[in-house]
């Protein structure tokens, strides 16, 4: 079976019909053909950060962006690092 994918705005409206017009998260999920517990998590998401929420399409929120360049980084130093563990004379003769 193929994972479903759902746009951000059918995500808000989702969430929209559960907050606003006061349709409970089950009935809105039957009515959807959504999981009331995926249902859930989205309202959920869009209370927490309205801006950031659903952000989809390899956009990433600015944390997930942060941690990605922390790891990118890393991975950089480590490799120097080994490049430096492996030498074993002086370091100015290593640099040559």
């Amino acid at each position: 079976m193929k994972r479903r994918k759902f746009s951000r705005e059918f995500k808000v409206e989702a969430v929209k019909l559960v907050r606003e017009r006061g349709v409970s998260v089950a009935q809105a999920g039957r009515d959807l053909d959504v999981h009331e517990n995926v249902l859930r998590k989205w309202v959920k998401e869009l209370g927490a950060d309205p801006v950031q929420a659903f952000p989809g399409h390899g956009q990433m929120k600015p944390e997930q962006h942060e941690i990605e360049r922390l790891r990118r980084e890393v991975a950089k130093l480590k490799a120097e690092r080994d490049i430096l563990k492996n030498c074993h004379g002086p370091l100015p003769a290593c640099a040559r």
